[in-house]
């Protein structure tokens, strides 16, 4: 594979600029732009609030794990992750066997300011969002740190976050092609 068709997987919290910086990201490198949330609505025809609701979160955990496994092109394109979608277990792992994996970062009050007003985050359909943003992010926080490079998202301009975004998958592409052919190598001659 070239380094430069690999996939690029954008993790972290909600509110954190996946979609935003993703967006941008794609087209400066001519790739397609999949937001795992949106495709999973669509391919379910209802919103997550709803299958939240009605299925449960289990369900939509379920849901992402498909989408993740074979529900989307292995070449050229920029994921935006749901917030919990790289928290499942072997999920991260799963990720950087596909592509480039980087989580974004911003702080509490930026995540709420952010996501304030969105009625399509059930986990903050609660009395105390800050507080339920604090305890999710507290159980989420090491496995964000380890799923990739972290990058701030928090009081930069947008193009910074862009260029400093294509500066990690560059490098982190390049291994990951480099790393990719070696294990075609090494299956193969253990193949024959």
């Amino acid at each position: 594979m070239h380094s430069g068709d690999v996939n690029l997987y954008l993790v972290g919290f909600m509110g954190t600029g996946k979609s935003t910086i993703g967006r941008a990201v794609a087209h400066r490198m001519g790739f397609t732009l999949l937001d795992s949330d949106h495709e999973i609505e669509r391919r379910q025809g209802r919103t997550i609030p709803q299958i939240f609701a009605t299925d449960g979160e289990a369900a939509f955990r379920r849901m992402e794990y498909e989408f993740v496994h074979g529900g989307h092109p292995a070449t050229r394109t920029v994921v935006a992750c749901g917030g919990g979608l790289v928290v499942q277990p072997g999920m991260a792992e799963t990720l950087r066997t596909k592509g480039v994996v980087i989580c974004l970062h911003a702080s509490f009050e930026t995540v709420l300011r952010r996501t304030q007003g969105n009625k399509n985050r059930p986990l903050l359909d609660v009395e105390d969002p800050m507080e339920r943003i604090r305890t999710l992010y507290a159980a989420r926080e090491p496995i964000y740190n380890r799923a990739g490079t972290v990058i701030l998202t928090d009081g930069r301009p947008m193009m910074d976050i862009v260029n400093h975004v294509m500066r990690v998958y560059r490098r982190d592409a390049v291994e990951f092609a480099r790393a990719s052919a070696a294990g075609v190598k090494a299956k193969s001659v253990h193949g024959r």
